[in-house]
């Protein structure tokens, strides 16, 4: 479940939310308004670490000039100025500085979807198909083996429905990347 902190101001904009979010602690701006992220659990975060490790190792052998981020900040087109979503992992093609506060042009980007965040994450998902860049979104699932994916198409528009995998090869087009989704789950407690 997510906090919503009540500001003092009307709507905050991501560049006055970018100057108040505090150090050491995950905040997202959903329609002007700042949302606590709670801590990653045990599983979320075993499987975040899983397909980090193998995207990263991914884009690494293929040399490829992607970069994989760990909960990139992003900004959606559609209300950009109330608007900085915090994915669990982010691949950009696009150059990046290390003190960059937002992930420009993402290609790909991965929600980790745990029971008590999931309206939430489908919030975010569906931010997401706004901005312009994005190929593909994949939604990992906490409680079970299963993975959704949406792919944009070539007329770029994005499917009313999402594809669902529970076994056999994930495959991100965007990035060439391809793995079996048992592989991913190997170390996620009471699923591997």
């Amino acid at each position: 479940m997510s906090a919503t902190r009540k500001l003092p101001f009307n709507l905050m904009t991501v560049e006055r939310f970018i100057a108040w979010c505090p150090d050491g602690e995950q905040w997202e701006l959903v329609d002007g308004e700042a949302r606590a992220m709670a801590p990653t659990r045990v599983g979320h975060g075993a499987l975040q670490a899983a397909l980090g490790a193998s995207l990263f190792n991914h884009l690494a052998e293929r040399r490829s000039g992607c970069t994989l981020v760990t909960a990139p900040g992003v900004i959606p087109r559609v209300r950009a100025a109330a608007n900085f979503r915090i994915p669990d992992l982010g691949v950009t093609c696009a150059p990046l500085a290390a003190n960059d506060t937002h992930m420009p042009e993402p290609v790909l980007l991965v929600e980790i979807l745990s029971p008590s965040n999931e309206a939430d994450t489908w919030s975010n998902v569906w931010t997401y198909t706004t901005i312009p860049s994005v190929q593909e979104i994949l939604v990992l699932h906490t409680r079970e083996q299963r993975a959704e994916l949406l792919r944009r198409q070539p007329d770029g528009g994005w499917p009313t429905d999402t594809t669902q995998l529970v076994e056999g090869d994930l495959v991100l087009e965007s990035i060439g990347f391809r793995t079996p989704l048992a592989a991913l789950y190997r170390t996620v407690p009471g699923l591997a």
